[in-house]
């Protein structure tokens, strides 16, 4: 029997086979799901469902549309539902590209099952923590903890800009920003390291999870994302710096 409360998961998905297990194997696991098969109509139907998914598996390879542009339409529409990308290519810029593109995760094919449902139920748990956030502390409390690796408030402020990991947003320069889970991720994970360089190498293997040999420069477009959220000038970033050849430094302060 169906459970109308069940999460609704929109696979995006044209292999016929593959698409009827993953169906089959998501409702036995307690889901719900809708399913297309063509690019351009699943782009129609996400930007208009009768009922927002909890989460899209999205095929990159698809007829119509490929997932890059439809992850990239999403996102540049305001919509930010968890994207786990699935791809036949194994090379990591393509999954650079992906997460460029707006996905929260990604898996190759061929996968185990109980890996996707693992990444799923690992977007989905992000997404709950987010929403179920405990109220945000008062300013001066906040700002007067330590930031340390993974110790970093769901609420932040500093230079009258407030970073709220709960709700995914940034309050900065008289307007409000949403992030997606990868942007998110890349900022706490650097907050969380403030004043510290963190090399490009490092980013890639400990929020991206790719560990092949990429092109570390692809991680320049989140940061330049992020520094126009962030900096009053993000050409004269104050915040997120550089550190040429090496990585990313956050620092509160004038940056010396």
């Amino acid at each position: 029997m169906s459970n109308d409360n069940a999460p609704l998961i929109a696979l995006v998905e044209d292999e016929e086979h593959l698409a009827e297990a993953l169906i089959f194997n998501l409702k036995a696991e307690g889901f719900r799901v809708h399913h297309e098969a063509d690019g351009e109509a699943a782009l129609a139907w996400l930007q208009n469902p009768p009922e927002q998914p909890s989460a899209v598996l999205l095929d990159v390879m698809l007829p119509g549309m490929d997932g890059f542009a439809i992850a990239r339409a999403l996102r540049d529409a305001g919509n930010f539902v968890p994207i786990l990308m699935l791809t036949a290519r194994d090379r990591s810029e393509d999954v650079v590209e992906g997460f460029e593109a707006g996905a929260d995760d990604y898996l190759n094919k061929p996968f185990d099952l109980s890996i996707l449902l693992a990444r799923l139920n690992s977007l989905l748990r992000r997404m709950q923590w987010h929403g179920e956030a405990s109220p945000p502390p008062a300013a001066a409390e906040s700002a007067a903890l330590p930031v340390e690796a993974a110790q970093v408030q769901d609420v932040y402020e500093f230079d009258g800009k407030t970073i709220r990991f709960d709700t995914l947003e940034i309050h900065a320069n008289g307007k409000t920003t949403r992030l997606t889970l990868m942007e998110a991720d890349l900022l706490r994970y650097l907050l969380g390291r403030q004043g510290r360089v963190v090399p490009r190498k490092e980013i890639l293997e400990e929020v991206w999870r790719v560990r092949e040999d990429t092109d570390t420069r692809a991680i320049d477009n989140f940061i330049v994302r992020l520094r126009r959220y962030l900096e009053d000038d993000p050409v004269r970033p104050k915040h997120l710096l550089t550190v040429r050849g090496v990585g990313y430094r956050f620092v509160i302060g004038d940056g010396v």
